[in-house]
């Protein structure tokens, strides 16, 4: 594939750097202006179109890269030029507001809305038709987009037995299409094996494969980054036979606290970055039809997604093995394998996802609240190391959840 042309990096920085003077480099939130205009158009020239790739049995084209309701009004306004047209979680322009982009050319985005239990959590809350039909009719409403074109069940299922036997979702989504108020089906779908709040809870492959071979759902999102991921390596090959489409979320393993370390940096090959060759591999390298990655401004829209539908090159490549070399020891891959052989409970992959948030999202305050709102946290482990033979990473899985109790606990 050739590569798109457009302005250097340098230049982009500079124009940045000039443009996050006059506060626009996160966003263009108090309406447009020509220097905000102006770094859009930098941004986009530098990633260029994203190519499209069919999206389940529909049929529908989408671009390799979704975006997403919680974007800043920059990155959205960049993505639509650079043809990004499925929006992940659109329900959150419930708070904010619909971009009119998007409201005046309605038929050119499908934009999703993300449906979570009602009574609970996502381990103890239940699934209820008449609270989901209630809850998308006013996220039709309050957006104004008219319709959703997918309704996505949060966080997913938590067995192949509880799919089967509980439809109340499905009827939901049934009701509502009558009404043309959403048109398909798909989920998230996180890992329940172990979870002592949800007995018989499977691993996300074990779901995920059932819900590909029924055929009522379209398409999924999980968790998925670089590195060996046999089992869900093994789902992606058959969700393509299916064509069942697949969508990795969580992608950027801890790549935010590898650029706070200088050595990393100082080993990094030059004219690529972690995000950059990530985003070639995943819409390259695998067989995925898309990918989310967040990016909070114009620079990370830029350094990140201009390496979309992009082969990688041999810079990219050693930046990848790099990554992993650094990710295999200290990382989670939130497989939640080592899970069912806690004795204690410990909800170890949530754990370390809030990890995550901390130290490569930078987000503190969300680690934190989510972390305290555990009912068992890492404070309960007895240091018996049964998890780490159960890890495909031998992680020091109890080093690991202490430390991150000491930082968010």
């Amino acid at each position: 594939m050739k590569e798109k042309k457009g302005i250097k990096r340098r230049d982009f920085l500079k124009l940045s750097s000039a443009a996050a003077i006059t506060g626009l480099a996160g966003g263009i939130a108090g309406g447009r202006t020509a220097a905000g205009d102006e770094l859009v158009s930098a941004a986009v020239a530098r990633v260029g179109t994203f190519p499209r790739r069919t999206l389940g049995p529909s049929g529908r084209e989408v671009a390799v890269m979704l975006g997403a309701g919680d974007m800043s009004p920059a990155c959205t306004e960049a993505g639509i030029q650079c043809g990004m047209n499925y929006w992940h979680k659109a329900n959150r322009w419930m708070r904010s507001k619909t971009p009119q982009s998007i409201l005046e050319n309605r038929e050119a985005h499908y934009c999703q809305v993300t449906v979570d239990r009602v009574g609970g959590d996502h381990y103890v809350g239940r699934l209820d038709e008449d609270e989901h039909v209630a809850y998308v009719k006013k996220a039709v409403e309050e957006t104004g987009l008219g319709y959703f074109d997918d309704m996505q069940l949060h966080y997913g299922f938590h067995s192949v037995r509880e799919y089967q036997n509980d439809r109340s979702f499905v009827r939901a989504f049934e009701r509502l299409k009558k009404e043309g108020l959403v048109r398909h089906l798909c989920l998230s779908q996180h890992g329940y094996a172990g979870r002592d709040r949800v007995p018989g809870g499977q691993s996300a492959a074990e779901v995920l494969t059932e819900v590909a071979r029924d055929g009522v759902f379209e398409h999924a999102q999980f968790i998925y980054s670089y590195g060996a991921d046999p089992e869900m390596d093994e789902f992606i090959e058959f969700a393509k036979k299916k064509g069942f489409g697949t969508i990795a979320m969580k992608t950027a393993r801890g790549i935010g606290r590898m650029l706070d370390d200088p050595n990393f940096r100082k080993n990094l090959p030059a004219d690529t970055s972690p995000h950059h060759a990530l985003t070639r591999w995943l819409t390259t390298g695998t067989g995925l039809t898309a990918a989310v990655i967040r990016v909070r401004n114009l620079e990370e829209f830029a350094e990140t997604y201009s390496g979309a539908g992009r082969s990688l090159r041999d810079q990219d490549r050693k930046a990848l093995e790099l990554m992993n070399r650094t990710a295999r020891g200290t990382v989670c891959r939130l497989c939640t394998r080592c899970q069912p052989h806690c004795p204690q409970n410990i909800p170890i992959a949530d754990i370390l996802r809030f990890e995550r948030y901390a130290l490569d999202d930078h987000d503190w305050p969300r680690a934190r609240a989510l972390y305290g709102r555990l009912h068992r946290n890492a404070a309960e482990c007895i240091q018996c190391e049964t998890c780490i033979s159960h890890c495909p990473q031998h992680l020091p899985i109890p080093r690991q959840i202490a430390r991150v109790h000491q930082i968010l606990g």
